[in-house]
Order: C-alpha cells, then sequence, then structure tokens
C-alpha cells in the first residue's frame, strides 16, 4: 500500500491569511473584541507616540506569539500566564530600552504606558488563545494580523484628534498650511482631551458594523 505524501501548506494560506486579515474588520480587537481600549484614549492625542505605540505592540506581540508557541508543550498548565508574562514583561523592557535609545523624546511622551504593554488584553488573550494552541509561523500571523488591527484604529483616532485638536499632522502645521485660521477656525480643545478619544473610537465602531451587518448584534 502506497504511502500517503503529506503536502504542505502554504505559507499565505486562505487560512492563514484570514489571521492577518480578519483583525482589521470583523475581528478587531479594539472596535469588535473591545480590548486595548486604554491605550487607544491614552495616546492618541498626537500621532507620532501613537505610531510608535503600535510599532511597539506590533513588536512585542508578533515576538511573543512566536515564543510561547515554540515553548507551547513544554509549560505546565499550571503556571502557563507566569511564562507569558514574562515573556511579554522581557519584550517590553527590551523596547522601551530601543525606545530611550533612539526615540527619546516620544519615549518621554508616552511614559508608564509602554510598561503597561505588559498588561495589554489584545496580547495576553492571544497568547491564551491562540498562540498556546498553534505553530510558531500561524502564531506570527496572528500576531500582526491583531497588531495591525490594534494599530490602525490607534492612528486614525490619532489623526482626528491631533488634526482639530491642535490643528496639526504628526507636528506638521497642517490647518495653518491651508489657510482655515483665516475664516476664523479655531483648534478644539476638546479634542484632545481622553473622552473625545472613546467618542471617535465610538464613531468608528457605529460606521464598521453599519457596513458590515454580520457585528450588530442580535437581541
Amino acid at each position: 500500500m502506497a504511502e500517503e505524501v503529506k503536502t504542505k501548506e502554504p505559507l499565505f494560506s486562505p487560512k492563514n491569511k484570514k489571521l492577518i486579515f480578519n483583525p482589521l474588520s470583523k475581528d478587531n480587537p479594539i472596535t469588535v473584541q473591545v480590548l486595548g481600549i486604554c491605550s487607544a484614549l491614552a495616546v492618541t492625542a498626537k500621532l507620532e507616540p501613537a505610531v510608535v505605540m503600535s510599532i511597539s505592540v506590533l513588536a512585542v506581540l508578533a515576538l511573543a506569539n512566536v515564543v510561547i508557541s515554540l515553548l507551547r508543550n513544554t509549560i505546565p498548565s499550571r503556571i502557563r500566564i507566569i511564562v507569558q508574562l514574562v515573556v511579554i514583561a522581557s519584550l517590553v523592557i527590551l523596547v522601551d530600552q530601543v525606545l530611550k535609545a533612539f526615540a527619546y523624546e516620544v519615549s518621554k511622551q508616552l511614559s508608564v504606558f509602554v510598561g503597561l504593554i505588559i498588561t495589554n488584553c489584545i496580547i495576553m488573550g492571544r497568547l491564551e488563545a491562540f498562540a498556546m494552541g498553534n505553530k510558531p509561523w500561524p502564531s506570527f500571523l496572528d500576531g500582526l494580523g491583531n497588531a495591525f488591527g490594534y494599530a490602525w484604529i490607534l492612528i486614525v483616532v490619532a489623526f482626528f484628534r491631533e488634526l482639530f485638536g491642535s490643528g496639526s499632522v504628526y507636528g506638521y502645521p497642517v490647518m495653518e498650511w491651508i489657510g482655515v485660521y483665516n475664516i476664523g477656525y479655531k483648534n478644539n480643545g476638546m479634542m484632545i482631551l481622553p473622552p473625545m478619544a472613546l467618542i471617535t473610537v465610538g464613531i468608528i465602531i457605529w460606521v464598521q458594523r453599519s457596513r458590515n451587518k454580520e457585528l450588530i448584534e442580535e437581541n
């Protein structure tokens, strides 16, 4: 009887592509799963710290997923959360030191929020729900997908808050360049307050759910 030849799954199979693209929309960690809201409120008054935070979470989540996936068969069940926290904390310390070395001003703006990546619900959730039960490559893609889903929300919120709150985008005085101050426009100081981040996220959720009826919860 001839032995069956096992075919390897393509690196970017339809299943693996879903791991990247689903978190961008219908499985978004912020707007659908309602995770990571704290940083969306805290670091989105300006675009630059939001971008840096997004990159930091991307690095930590993707690498942590891979590490936990590699160790998943050797981690005793009773201490798995401790191991996950140790892995996340080590990566966060590394990211924090890199920021202090190469982007010190942004590091000061982010302050304690880089350290709080350790307790980010998105990261802990993906390690526990996905990396502990899957191979390294899918875990890496899952980390990328959820990090990108988290990032685009932060960046959109920060874009509008900085634009309408400070009249700039990434520090460049866009409102001044287009001349809206000459017709009486004033920066809206409320946009840089934390409640406006929540309202902006709420608007994104409303738009997203109005365009995708599958996200509307059944009563």
